[in-house]
């Protein structure tokens, strides 16, 4: 029998809590075993909670346990959840989580001490919420040579977008109805400055390419600038806007790693995830491409993630499964400013000095129809280039958009 302590009772915690009890014979099953709730750790009472003889206050009652070999976190954060977690695997006990922005910012050297001591470290919930991603990469996908992983990472910012393409919201408002819908925080900065996205594109991009990519370090562009004039201008050019996450190998032993707003065409694979919902793109030397879709955050979608890795990490408690990737020398992550990508441009500069700075370019306007739309308000596709190459001539015009296209 397996006994597992949940760390940290909110929205994840109290679901996981719920898939152990409710599918406990399927999961005894799929396990070769039982997995028993014996903890819930939490500072707060819950006092019509049914699972009131399970919660206690005091962490070190679960990592002085040697029944306990398996501790979920879902306390969220790099403080608490950071302590909780490395001690736990300093007592040998396996370590559940969907906190990607633990994973992404320590993951290195939580999996080294998982592997010093023999245990497990496993996280398929902190990207994509109930989206099987982590394990497909890792294990389906092992015989690959993965080139490039990307996609609609944030079901809050998706929310916003797609209100702002289907129903002509403008993005104040659209914010509003995802707050008003439970889709966003009160504070959604972390979705909407791209913030969350780059933790999860970070984590994808250390197990496809195997080195570590630091999030501070990551470009990221959020969607607080999109408006919807960039929406209609999309449209006409045939595409819609998503913000992606998106991580490409390069041919000098680097990787290419960024979030921002990006145009994409209608006949993308990604071009329909609407809403909430989450799209992986990855691309292999052997598979090509292959997409993963579904619900990328929500109590019962992410804590079925969570339970798959609890029956995963019972399974392995005596054969370490290996999941890790090595640190990467400065300079191996690097900005789309410096790598040949064609680039979404609007602006209110003159025709002349539009046609001045990019001769060959096809202009798209709608002067009067659109609201915001002056006299001389363009937008454009440049040719491929990188930013460095384009910035000459961007800096002679006025700007007040610019994505990133994806080919």
């Amino acid at each position: 029998m397996a006994k597992v302590a949940i760390l940290g009772f909110g929205t994840v915690g109290s679901g996981v809590a719920e898939v152990l009890r409710e599918n406990a014979a399927g999961i005894a099953h799929n396990a070769a075993e039982e997995i028993t709730l014996k903890y819930i750790v939490d500072i707060r009472d819950f006092p019509e909670s049914t699972y009131g003889s399970a919660h206690i206050k005091d962490f070190s009652v679960v990592e002085q346990d040697p029944e306990v070999t398996i501790v979920v976190e879902t306390i969220g954060g790099v403080g608490v959840a950071y302590n909780f977690t490395k001690r736990a695997l300093l007592a040998g006990k396996s370590v559940v989580t969907s906190n990607k922005e633990l994973v992404a910012a320590h993951g290195l050297e939580l999996l080294a001490i998982a592997k010093e001591m023999n245990v497990n470290y496993l996280f398929e919930a902190s990207v994509g919420g109930g989206i099987p991603i982590i394990r497909p990469i890792t294990q389906c996908l092992a015989a690959n040579e993965l080139d490039e992983v990307y996609g609609i990472l944030n079901g809050t910012t998706n929310y916003i977008l797609t209100s702002m393409v289907k129903d002509g919201a403008a993005f104040e408002d659209a914010l509003k109805e995802a707050q008003r819908r439970g889709y966003a925080e009160q504070d959604p900065s972390a979705d909407i400055e791209g913030k969350d996205a780059t933790r999860k594109i970070c984590i994808l991009a250390d197990l496809c390419f195997g080195k570590n990519v630091e999030p501070d370090g990551v470009f990221t562009r959020g969607i607080g600038t999109v408006t919807a004039d960039d929406v209609e201008y999309a449209r006409r050019l045939g595409c819609k806007i998503k913000l992606l996450g998106r991580a490409v190998r390069l041919p000098e032993g680097r990787a290419l790693v960024y979030v921002a707003p990006h145009l994409i065409h209608k006949t993308s694979l990604l071009s329909n995830v609407d809403g909430v919902m989450n799209g992986i793109v990855v691309r292999g030397n052997a598979i090509g491409e292959a997409m993963f879709y579904g619900a990328g955050a929500g109590k019962l979608p992410t804590a079925s993630a969570v339970t798959a890795d609890i029956i995963d990490a019972a399974k392995h408690r005596k054969a370490r499964k290996y999941l890790g990737w090595e640190a990467s020398e400065p300079g191996y992550a690097v900005s789309p400013e410096s790598v040949p990508m064609s680039w979404y441009v609007r602006t209110d500069s003159s025709l002349t000095a539009v046609g001045a700075a990019f001769p060959k370019v096809r202009l798209v306007s709608f002067p009067g129809e659109y609201p915001g739309a002056g006299p001389d308000h363009y937008a454009f596709v440049t040719e491929k280039a990188s930013l460095a190459e384009l910035r000459s001539r961007l800096d002679s015009l006025n700007i007040l958009s610019l994505f990133p296209v994806l080919d």
